[in-house]
């Protein structure tokens, strides 16, 4: 059985690859499909990054299953239910090959790969990969986080004034980015200012870097958040669903902090009914 070092080198390595692959093709992606909404972008490049960890974990882990964004099909139905079907695998890949895929269509380089393994449905590795900055995130449960071989520790930011937090636009207009601009509005007048790079993935890795206090969305999947999640925790962070539940693979709707805000963020969100757990 693979150890979990031997578990992070392979992901390492298949994020590497696919990462190359992102850089070298952005903003100039051959096709560009619709998923959920107009909204929701899907290209060939996804696909083909996807391919590249399904390789590695094929050629070194054949008995691992793997729950792969492009996978699946739109929609957080659809989503919950992939889910369900693999999150007691005793090894499970979790895989967004481009996360800030509508950055990578648009040229923008604040794209990352993401790939998270959880044994029995606890994420036990965690990676994340910047290829535009060469920037490996890497956190084995446990054993702490780094970036580039160098640890990492959250952001002593201790109240919502001095916070820097970042927040997402879900592709689901009509809910969940409404919910997201009401908790942006509850904040706005109180927090240090926001960041929106438009990656989930990368922005868990800000927190864990330090680089941001806290961050916050509604209605994202396993594949945005299994590996960053493990990245905060371990860099001495605080995760979880935004009503203040412990994060487990199951949480759509999350907060991220350096864990000295996370109980005021939470509350704020709560209070503005920014939760996205309202009208479930």
């Amino acid at each position: 059985m693979n150890s979990r070092q031997e578990l992070e080198q392979i992901a390492i390595r298949a994020a590497k690859e696919a990462g190359c692959l992102i850089r070298q093709k952005c903003g100039r992606a051959a096709r560009m499909e619709l998923k959920a909404s107009e909204y929701d972008l899907v290209t060939e490049v996804d696909k083909a990054c996807e391919e590249i960890v399904r390789r590695h974990v094929a050629e070194h882990c054949p008995t691992h299953q793997i729950l792969g964004e492009e996978g699946v099909a739109p929609g957080a139905e659809a989503s919950a239910k992939a889910l369900a079907e693999s999150r007691e695998a005793e090894f499970l890949w979790i895989i967004d090959p481009i996360d800030g895929t509508t950055n990578f269509v648009h040229g923008l380089p604040y794209s990352v790969v993401s790939i998270g393994i959880a044994h029995r449905g606890e994420v036990v590795v965690g990676v994340i990969y910047d290829a535009f900055r060469d920037e490996l995130f890497t956190a084995r449960l446990g054993e702490g986080a780094y970036l580039n071989g160098e640890r990492m520790t959250v952001s002593e930011e201790a109240t919502l004034p001095q916070a820097l937090l970042a927040t997402g636009f879900p592709v689901d207009v009509r809910r969940a980015r409404a919910i997201n601009m009401r908790g942006m509005n509850a904040l706005a007048s109180t927090v240090r200012n926001f960041r929106a790079v438009g990656s989930a993935a990368m922005h868990l890795a800000y927190v864990a870097a330090g680089r941001l206090t806290g961050f916050w969305e509604a209605d994202l999947n396993a594949w945005d958040l299994s590996a960053g999640s493990l990245l905060v925790q371990e860099a001495g962070g605080r995760v979880t669903d935004t009503r203040g539940t412990d994060y487990d693979l199951g949480v759509r709707h999350i907060v991220a902090t350096n864990g000295r805000v996370h109980e005021e963020l939470v509350k704020v969100l709560v209070e503005s009914q920014a939760t996205g757990y309202e009208t479930e």
